[in-house]
Formats: structure tokens, sequence, C-alpha cells
């Protein structure tokens, strides 16, 4: 008998151990970062794809084909978000193209683990109308190539949007996402969102900055029955508001962009990037109040690009320095 009781506590001791493990597991595949290259200060794509392995970053997102990062990711357990960068409209309009790309970009690289393909990123205006048609001609590709477990989709920045406050109130501004949304709904890819509370406090400025930063702040909202501590999960849940009411709440969402710039005005500071980005990956696993399952997030970036145009913010977004990758702030993944 004290044999049996012996083996059963080691039994239920090595079930806690791995229960432990398997949640840390999914935690750790919900962060990935974001790798630009609008820079002239960066290191080598082959030096990049060294820092996520020794830190442990589980997927990288790139914003066209490159073959350096691609060679370099080949045999890694990195995880990829490619996007198709300036063949967007030749993809839209020509499946031959689209074809060509798979070919190029997916089935010359077998040993990289491409996970989402991006058929545009925050594309606007009448491009938009070459979503679906682009989405469409990469997923006939994919499945004439048998590699359907390559996801298709497009990343969509929040003003895809008409209403998103409270979060149970989101919707879709143009008739095009609910065509985008049935079209993943039918091929099971996720929605990819770039969600960018600092953007949200930068134009609101009444917005607490506790709330912003994933810190403890007095302004939280209640909303059907669901309370939201910080501004990230209510911008994610409206979006997945907006997924239901086009008729598509089986989609989920990757947030293919988040991050906080750490210099370029008032806002952007050192300490509310450090504050935003490792709350960021400290909270992914829980998912949000409407969706309580870990979330797959992306943080932009993995580098200061120097190159960048537009705001003073937009070139400071990065985790690390140039060339010589010593961190901006202290990051734990």
């Amino acid at each position: 008998m004290e044999l049996l009781k012996m083996a059963r506590q080691r039994t239920v001791a090595m079930a806690l151990v791995v229960g432990v493990l398997a949640s840390i597991t999914i935690e750790v595949q919900s962060i990935g970062v974001c790798n630009g290259k609008v820079g002239d200060n960066l290191p080598s794509r082959a030096e990049v794809v060294r820092l996520y392995k020794s830190l442990g970053i589980g997927a990288m997102r790139i914003y066209e084909p490159e073959p350096e990062t691609l060679l370099a990711l080949d045999g890694t357990e990195i995880d990829l978000i490619m996007d198709v960068g300036g063949a967007f409209a030749a993809i839209a309009s020509d499946p031959a193209a689209a074809a060509g790309w798979i070919r190029d970009n997916v089935l010359a690289f077998p040993g990289v683990r491409i996970k989402y393909i991006a058929a545009g990123n925050e594309v606007e205006g009448s491009d938009t109308d070459s979503i679906v048609p682009a989405i469409k001609n990469l997923n006939a590709a994919l499945a004439a190539a048998s590699r359907t477990d390559v996801k298709v989709s497009t990343a969509v920045k929040m003003s895809v949007l008409g209403s998103s406050s409270p979060p149970s109130e989101g919707a879709f501004k143009d008739a095009f996402m609910t065509e985008v949304a049935k079209m993943l709904k039918a091929t099971g890819a996720p929605l990819l969102a770039n969600v960018y509370p600092y953007f949200a406090k930068r134009d609101t400025p009444d917005i607490n900055l506790g709330f912003a930063l994933f810190q403890q702040s007095p302004s939280t909202v209640s909303d059907s029955g669901l309370t939201y501590t910080n501004l990230f999960d209510a911008m994610v849940d409206a979006l997945y508001s907006a997924l239901e009411k086009a008729g598509a709440p089986e989609v989920p969402i990757v947030v293919s962009e988040s991050g906080w710039p750490s210099a370029g005005d008032d806002l952007a500071t050192v300490a509310n990037a450090q504050a935003y980005n490792q709350g960021l990956i400290d909270h992914v696993g829980k998912g949000t109040p409407k969706r309580a399952v870990p979330l797959e997030a992306y943080i932009f970036a993995m580098f200061n690009e120097n190159q960048k145009g537009g705001a003073v913010t937009e070139k400071n977004f990065g985790l690390f320095n140039g060339p010589d990758k010593t961190p901006v702030y202290p990051i734990k993944f």
C-alpha cells in the first residue's frame, strides 16, 4: 500500500510539472518580434537570427521576402510572418504571379517555418479592393503546392473600425473588411492586426497613461459583464466584436504589430516603452476578457531604424540598437 501511495504521489507531481511546462511553452510561443530593415546601421540578417535564438524569441515578422533572412532561418524553430511587400498588386491581379511568388519564397525554403503570409500591410483607399483577390490567388498557389499549412491573411490597423468604444460596439467601417473576414473564416486563417495603445493615447490625451501601459489604473472599463484593466485588451476585443458582427466569430486575431517608442515625444520615453513592451510580453498568455486564451502577438520592433520617415518616434520603436545589438532598455522574454 505504501508503494502504491508513493507511486500515486509521483504521478501527481509529474502531472504538475508537465502542466507547468506546458503553460510556459504556451506563453513563450505567444510573443514574436518584427524585424524591420529601414536603417543603415543594422546587423546582418544572420546576426539578427542568432540574436532571436539566443533570446528565445520564437517568432519573427518580415515585411518582404529576404533571401538572407530566409536562409538564416532555415532549420530553426522560429515561426515566420512574411509580407508580400511590393508584389501585392501583381499577386492580386495575376494568379501566375502569385504562383511564382509562392515558388520563389515558400517552396524554395522548405526548412523555414512560414506560418502566415500577409497580403498587404495596412492597405488603404482603392487598393483595399485587391486584398481578397490577393488572398485567393495565394491560397490557390499554396493548395496547388500542397502547402495549405501556410495561412494567408492581411494586416490591418485600428482605423478599419468605425466604432471601437466600448469594445462590444466594435464594428468594421467598410464593406471590404466583411469580405476579408468571411474569406479568413473559410480558410481558417487569423486576422492580422496592428494594435498600438501608444497611438490611441497620443491622439486621445484623456486616456489614463497607466491604462495604456498595463499598469494599475483607476480607469477600468466595464462592458457587457467584462472588465478591462488595460487599453490593449479593449482594442483587441473591439476587433473581435467587429468580426462577430461580420459573421466571422471563429476567426482568431494575431497581433502582428504592437509597441511603444522610446524617444521622440513626451509619451515616448524609455520608461514608458519598457513598461509597455514588458507588460505586453507578460500579458498575452492570458488572452483578453472576451477571449481568455493565449494571444499571439509581435512586438514592433527588434531594432531602432534610423532611416524610417515621418516623426522621430518612428525611428525609435526598437528593443535594440544598431550593429552592437545593445538593448535600449532591459526586457525579459
